[in-house]
């Protein structure tokens, strides 16, 4: 009888709500119970501190309807007592002579010139303005003289740091420097004809393509040179080969090597294709590497050379006044 009343109780809307109200209660319990059984001890210091205060201090928060105290009253209910801050102290240029500023270490000098600036900023006084002013002045003398002893180095040790003498910037000077540029590169293709060769990546629809072969035609009538045309969309093994997903795409190949170099992808023009192929054909021979890639034949051992420098019998040179 008890059984099916219960049964009852539990299909009506009131028993599911007692049944699902059970684990909750359960729930809220627990910190009593833990408190109870730890008496009034704090489970972490062993003390009747934080512990009691957390196990005892229970229907408050959020979920009760209770908004979080602002902070003063909250410090004020904790007792607790902000802290105050204390005034920076400030440097000042009287503790500084001009030779101490002009000798001080950049980074340090730079520190001070900001702390000034800041400090000027904030109370801009006439003696403030006046220590950052003369900051900013020391400064400049110093950048200043820096400029003119680089320049007096420069000029005296002019084979060491000028690369005038290989990259003239005067006009007679750029238009011997293009001339020498593009003799050497005519020089170099027309060698190279021999035994290197050029392929041609090109599939159907490709405007670009028919540019390029216009340009190409041009380049066989002045050097002579094999040019293959491979249509990727028939050949796919060779696109594969030598990975080509874009066309037109032209390839440098050596003969009797493995290696390969793409000269260009798009459509260029014929000065530029001679300049990137004279690049190529170079770096398949070994006469250059990733890090000296753009220097020309004349300008070994110039400053325009990077690993020039490297080379035995170079050392630190010590100059004197």
């Amino acid at each position: 009888m008890q059984m099916n009343s219960s049964i009852k109780l539990y299909r009506s809307g009131k028993g599911i709500l007692i049944f699902l109200s059970l684990p909750l209660f359960c729930l809220l319990c627990l910190p009593v119970v833990a408190g109870a059984a730890n008496g009034t001890a704090d489970p972490v210091s062993g003390d009747g501190g934080i512990g009691v205060k957390f196990y005892q201090d229970t229907k408050h928060g959020w979920f009760w309807y209770e908004d979080p105290l602002p902070e003063q009253d909250k410090q004020k209910k904790d007792g607790k007592k902000q802290k105050i801050k204390m005034p920076r102290k400030l440097p000042s240029l009287e503790n500084y002579t001009i030779d101490e500023l002009w000798n001080m270490y950049p980074d340090d000098f730079q520190a001070l010139l900001n702390v000034l600036q800041k400090k000027a900023v904030q109370a801009p006084t006439e003696q403030n303005i006046t220590d950052y002013l003369t900051m900013q002045d020391i400064a400049r003398r110093k950048a200043l003289a820096y400029t003119n002893a680089t320049m007096y180095v420069t000029q005296k040790h002019a084979d060491l740091f000028s690369v005038n003498q290989v990259y003239p910037t005067a006009g007679p000077g750029v238009t011997a420097r293009v001339q020498m540029q593009m003799s050497e590169i005519s020089q170099t293709i027309n060698r190279a004809g021999s035994d290197h060769a050029l392929i041609f990546f090109v599939q159907p629809g490709c405007g670009f393509c028919e540019k390029q072969a216009g340009i190409l035609a041009y380049f066989r009538d002045k050097y002579g040179w094999s040019i293959k045309t491979v249509d990727i969309s028939r050949n796919v093994n060779a696109a594969a080969r030598f990975n080509i997903t874009v066309t037109p795409t032209l390839l440098l190949i050596k003969k009797g090597q493995d290696r390969y170099m793409t000269v260009a992808t798009g459509v260029i023009a014929l000065t530029e294709l001679e300049r990137k192929l004279y690049r190529a054909i170079r770096f398949l021979q070994g006469n250059t590497r990733a890090d000296n890639f753009l220097m020309y034949d004349f300008q070994k051992g110039s400053p325009l050379d990077p690993t020039a420098i490297l080379k035995k019998g170079h050392k630190l040179r010590t100059v004197g006044n």
